[in-house]
């Protein structure tokens, strides 16, 4: 892996009011956004320093050469008028899609940055639905009153008539019916926060994300990326509301990062099935360190779209506190792709509520604490080709975990078993021990797992599995 180096970013320096901008909360801003950053980046970059105040705007598209720098108490608020977000032709969950512009957004920049001490917030309540069981009572009642439409089932809140259609024809995942309209469905095609594809040389440092439409922050085919000090937040019962989608990538620290979100917080991926593989390519040389997550569907997560492969990681001084699972890979049939060489070292864990540790190979898209199904054992075997994943050459090393529901479940494909795994000095107490399914070459040294009933490791469709 080669040094990542921050952004070469020139001293020249302007202010947002410069251009007109006001920061009352009350104010469209787009225009004078649009033009400081253009300046800027025609003069060859500088810094776009954004004053304390509330500050309304539609998309923010960033370019080469140019920091926008948020000063302590400066809050960018994004408008929730839809007429302000295009549909373009992007990449989301892994496969090529239309869906709205980014609030945030920038395409084949160099030299990009987003500093400072401020905040900015997607407004992504306007635009995702919200599921009955995970909303707290007095938000569903708000939602209520605000307008929207119910799922048949009367357990589902649509910001909108479209927004339903479009989940009807979706299932699990995010990719409508194209028969459907798209300007009938466009709340339905949320965009993601933070939106970097095709680029390289980034800096994310010190700013507060939050209230993401979709996904908080999505580097995507993009290399050298430096993200630090940053705090990700969105509500718990934030639908699709990851904290950061690190993306078929290349050379990307992420550090001293704070997550508490509506789904998986620090989330690796490499695109899916078909379009993943299509496109080939691969997130690898990542360094993620000192990172802390307080909920989300899981801390630290690899999948489910990996089709262009995932390798050459290291997670190291990470806290995970509450979140559902803690250590979390995930594919499924289909997605082909080869995760690899991956270290994970010196992990703290806290009540977590399923799954310490887990690698399952039949993901459905749904949460743990929601997935329902059988395990490798109970599943017919498949002849092996390019469209099964790989799981393989994953150690874990220092690991201890205060209470969760299952301390380390694999559950492997039979006709590609998950391989190559080592788990050294760990620690876990846990309502369930150890299962694997559909494993090989596995060694388990000095670890120990604390259960109510002393539970026994419970092996089926596996060999080679050490206990020392």
């Amino acid at each position: 892996m080669e040094k990542v180096r921050r952004p070469a970013i020139p001293s020249r320096t302007v202010s947002l009011t410069s251009y007109g901008a006001v920061g009352d909360g009350m104010t469209l801003n787009t225009e004078a956004f649009a033009k400081a950053i253009s300046g800027l980046s025609a003069k060859g970059g500088g810094h776009l320093v954004v004053p304390e105040g509330i500050w309304l705007t539609g998309p923010i598209t960033l370019l080469s050469g140019v920091d926008l720098h948020l000063e302590e108490n400066a809050i960018i608020v994004f408008s929730a008028d839809q007429d302000l977000y295009p549909i373009i032709n992007t990449n989301f969950e892994g496969q090529d899609m239309r869906r709205c512009l980014s609030p945030v957004n920038a395409l084949g920049q160099k030299n990009i940055s987003i500093t400072g001490k401020g905040i900015i917030d997607g407004s992504g309540d306007k635009w995702r639905e919200v599921k009955k069981q995970n909303a707290p009572p007095k938000v569903w009642k708000d939602l209520l009153k605000s307008g929207g439409v119910l799922s048949d089932k009367q357990d589902v809140w649509f910001p909108d008539e479209g927004y339903k259609a479009a989940r009807a024809t979706s299932g699990n995942f995010n990719k409508p019916a194209e028969s459907l309209d798209e300007n009938y469905i466009k709340t339905f095609l949320r965009p993601v926060l933070v939106s970097i594809r095709e680029c390289e040389g980034v800096l994310l440092e010190g700013v507060t994300f939050q209230n993401s439409p979709a996904w908080n922050i999505h580097p995507l085919f993009s290399r050298n990326i430096i993200i630090k000090d940053i705090n990700v937040r969105n509500p718990y019962y934030a639908t699709n509301g990851d904290g950061i989608d690190i993306d078929a990538c290349e050379n990307v620290i992420l550090q001293g990062a704070t997550f508490d979100v509506g789904d998986d917080a620090i989330c690796i991926k490499s695109g899916k099935d078909e379009d993943g593989r299509r496109h080939g390519i691969p997130c690898r040389n990542l360094l993620i360190d000192r990172c802390t997550v307080y909920h989300g569907h899981g801390g630290f997560v690899v999948g489910s779209e990996m089709s262009g492969g995932v390798e050459n990681i290291k997670v190291t001084r990470n806290c995970y506190l509450g979140t559902d699972v803690g250590l979390r890979f995930k594919s499924t049939r289909g997605r082909g792709g080869v995760v690899r060489n991956i270290w994970i070292d010196d992990i703290k864990m806290k009540d977590i509520i399923a799954n310490a540790v887990i690698f399952n190979l039949f993901y459905a898209g749904k949460a743990a604490t929601e997935a329902k199904g059988g395990t490798a054992a109970e599943e017919p075997v498949f002849k092996a080709d390019i469209t099964t994943p790989e799981f393989c050459g994953i150690h874990f090393k220092d690991i201890v975990c205060n209470g969760a529901a299952s301390a380390i479940f694999i559950n492997g494909l039979p006709e590609k078993p998950v391989r190559d795994l080592t788990f050294t000095d760990v620690v876990i107490s846990a309502d369930k021990g150890i299962e694997v399914n559909a494993a090989c070459d596995i060694l388990f040294e000095r670890v120990t797992v604390n259960t109510p009933g002393g539970d026994a490791p419970k092996v089926t469709g596996s060999e080679r599995i050490s206990f020392k």
